[in-house]
């Protein structure tokens, strides 16, 4: 029998509780994404305080934010890149219009390539429909008698 001092018994204890309240693998952090207009609202909010030291240290512990937030936004509002961040990332949506001309030229050509074949078809069935009606002419006029 092992003899567990007070201690060891808390950590113990601890691992347990742990384990019980987390019983999968940790969730994924996510990066945070600050709008460029929340951006400029928080800089717009520090830019007028004017009250005891620490107001702006009040300030970023209320929004969850650092110190190193403001540097950065700040550089980017000087290079007026701030503005810039408001709209998304990636491609643009594209025009509804050029959207709309590409379907149609898609269904267009697949309705070009439709009439193709069917003409095709068509085609095959009279040169069918003439060597049949050749076939039945002439065994007709090979079973009558001379």
């Amino acid at each position: 029998m092992t003899v567990m001092t007070g201690a060891k018994r808390g950590a113990v204890a601890g691992l347990e509780a742990r384990e019980a309240v987390e019983p999968g693998p940790p969730a994924k952090a996510s990066r945070r994404q600050f709008t460029a207009a929340y951006k400029l609202a928080v800089l717009e909010e520090i830019d007028q305080l004017e009250g005891p030291p620490g107001a702006v240290g009040e300030v970023l512990r209320r929004e969850g934010l650092y110190s190193s937030h403001l540097v950065d936004w700040r550089r980017q509002r000087l290079a007026g890149t701030l503005v810039g961040l408001s709209s998304r990332r990636g491609r643009p949506p594209q025009d509804p219009l050029l959207r709309e001309v590409g379907r149609l030229r898609h269904e267009n050509t697949r309705l070009k390539d439709r009439l193709a074949k069917a003409e095709r078809v068509i085609d095959v069935q009279g040169k069918v429909s003439a060597l049949l009606h050749d076939l039945a002419r002439g065994s007709a006029e090979g079973s009558r008698p001379s």
